[in-house]
């Protein structure tokens, strides 16, 4: 086999994981955007009682490694609930971006003025319509730009599932820098299709960023 067929059959093998990647990416986005919007409607009107829990679960999962995180799930979690090296990872991913969306949703909650919750509840809507028909609309745009990286920070982060035997990029690469003893040009690989993915993820979110963005 010649070294441009050996490094053409090295990227179809590492492009392979590209599809898991994207999925426990996606997953995770999901996921952290579902906890991190309810946590933070809860942090900014859930009162004093479930205002100071919200914040609990912010301000623990972001002092615990993500790394952590996914052991826990897998070693413990997975040991009483049947779940997959795929699924924990994910989960794990989602459970911790969940945390750091919810600051992001948290500081556009607070950015939207006063004045439209007011003026929707002058209309007759009751607290939870105002919130999500008034103020949620706008949070969400407002929060685009600071959401648009985190996207970028899960992409990155996907990589640790690996420690768990999910069969994505970088674990896809370390295999192949076992077989052939060819680390550069594995991980080098790896790394200029990260690069590239996180290149096309930053620019079509940068269309969405212009498309919706809010002028306060």
């Amino acid at each position: 086999m010649g070294e441009h067929e050996a490094f053409t059959t090295l990227i179809w093998y590492l492009l392979q994981g590209v599809g898991v990647t994207l999925s426990v990416t996606v997953l995770a986005l999901l996921l952290g955007f579902v906890l991190g919007t309810l946590t933070a409607i809860l942090r900014v009107y859930g009162g004093r009682v479930l205002a100071p829990l919200a914040a609990v679960y912010s301000t623990v999962v972001r002092a615990v490694p993500v790394v952590v995180t996914i052991f826990i799930l897998y070693f413990v979690i997975a040991s009483i609930v049947d779940l997959s090296p795929f699924v924990s990872g994910a989960l794990a991913l989602g459970f911790a971006s969940g945390a750091y969306q919810s600051e992001i949703f948290r500081g556009a909650f607070l950015a939207v003025p006063q004045g439209q919750m007011v003026a929707a509840r002058a209309i007759g809507l009751s607290r939870l319509k105002a919130i999500r028909h008034v103020v949620l609309p706008q949070a969400l745009r407002l929060a685009i730009p600071a959401w648009a990286n985190e996207v970028t920070l899960v992409l990155k982060d996907s990589t640790l599932v690996y420690v768990i035997g999910v069969p994505e990029i970088l674990r896809r690469a370390e295999y192949v820098s076992a077989r052939t003893l060819q680390a550069l040009l594995a991980f080098g690989s790896a790394a200029l299709i990260y690069l590239a993915l996180t290149f096309i993820a930053s620019q079509g979110l940068g269309l969405v960023e212009r498309r919706y963005k809010l002028v306060m």
